[in-house]
């Protein structure tokens, strides 16, 4: 090859140039794995010794002016014609919409309610899903013989005998209360874990949220006001709340907690079975065995507890009646929220 015709080849082939085909082709001709200054820098070794120099010298000259040319051509790039777009893309053809997720309409409820209660001076704290039997069941005034563990009792994890998957958040209550000295306001957010069959009302894996303060002179009327507050915000402002004795072990009293429809405003509906109220949450004082067993003096201190299941919040807000459809990843439903 007669490296000075290729030299000046190069200079006429890029004037030439009008478009990011073109560009890609010279490069490709010249600096390609195939290409012409490949195949020059292959025959080096097979030159006389005196000649090798001074062709070496060219095959770089001429990669020089190859690269300059390259450079030049991404400098200007945006003026080159685009042969693929040019020839299939109409510009005025309407883009294509990129779809956005979204945050999950359980994660949204979570994060107004935990928002709600920060706003009152409650801390956010999450508590691990697996727990200790203790925690689970007898720091919460809940011994092996009582007959509510039926309804909690949960997966147990094989070869540990006495670690199981929390039924509920409150063992929060019992770690928080170890760890930290009151007084406290604390709110546990989580999944829980039940062997219930999966219907309509009811699944194996839910979420909930539990709550609990703990101070000097704590009364009833705090754990209503905090609830009535709690409600209003998350429903709406003309909602009114009822209490109706219960029975919690870790708590006494103890209390349902019922706000009107949100549908009929009390006059009875199909959502609220013709009763005019939907029921929202548990609550109650701390029992002063659950204070006593964690080394605090249930004489001088007292304390609120309250519990609720989130998809029950968000059923309710959002007037879904299948707690399933919050776990299929049906993307015809999350896209509502």
């Amino acid at each position: 090859m007669d490296i000075d015709i290729i030299i000046a080849q190069v200079e006429i082939e890029s004037k030439g140039i009008d478009s990011l085909k073109g560009v890609e082709e010279f490069r490709l001709k010249y600096l390609g794995r195939k290409g012409i200054l490949s195949e020059l820098t292959a025959t080096i070794p097979t030159l006389p010794l005196n000649e090798r120099s001074a062709f070496g010298q060219k095959v770089n000259s001429l990669k020089k002016k190859v690269f300059e040319f390259l450079e030049e051509a991404q400098k200007n790039s945006a003026s080159l014609k685009n042969d693929k777009a040019s020839s299939s893309f109409d510009i005025g053809m309407p883009g294509v919409v990129q779809d956005l997720g979204s945050l999950h309409p359980l994660t949204q409820i979570n994060d107004q309610i935990c928002a709600i209660f920060n706003s009152m001076g409650f801390s956010t704290i999450e508590g691990p899903e697996v727990e200790s039997e203790y925690n689970n069941f007898t720091g919460l005034n809940i011994p092996l013989e009582h007959p509510s563990r039926e309804a909690f009792d949960t997966f147990y994890l094989k070869g540990y005998p006495k670690m199981l998957l929390r039924s509920h958040t409150s063992p929060a209550q019992v770690r928080v209360m170890k760890k930290y000295k009151v007084p406290l306001a604390v709110i546990v957010p989580g999944k829980v874990y039940r062997p219930d069959a999966v219907d309509a009302s009811h699944s194996f894996m839910f979420h909930q949220i539990e709550g609990f303060m703990v101070d000097r002179g704590v009364r009833f009327s705090d754990l209503k006001g905090t609830l009535e507050l709690f409600a209003k915000r998350i429903f709406q402002d003309d909602i009114k709340m009822r209490f109706r004795p219960h029975f919690f072990p870790f708590t006494e009293p103890s209390a349902e907690v019922d706000i009107s429809c949100i549908i009929c405003k009390g006059k009875g509906c199909s959502v609220c079975g013709k009763k005019g109220w939907l029921e929202i949450l548990g609550a109650g004082m701390i029992h002063p065995n659950v204070l006593k067993g964690v080394g605090i003096d249930y004489k001088k201190y007292t304390g609120f507890a309250f519990g609720m299941g989130l998809e029950r919040i968000a059923m309710l807000k959002y007037g879904i009646n299948d707690i399933r459809v919050f776990f299929e990843n049906d993307l015809r439903f999350l896209k509502q929220f």
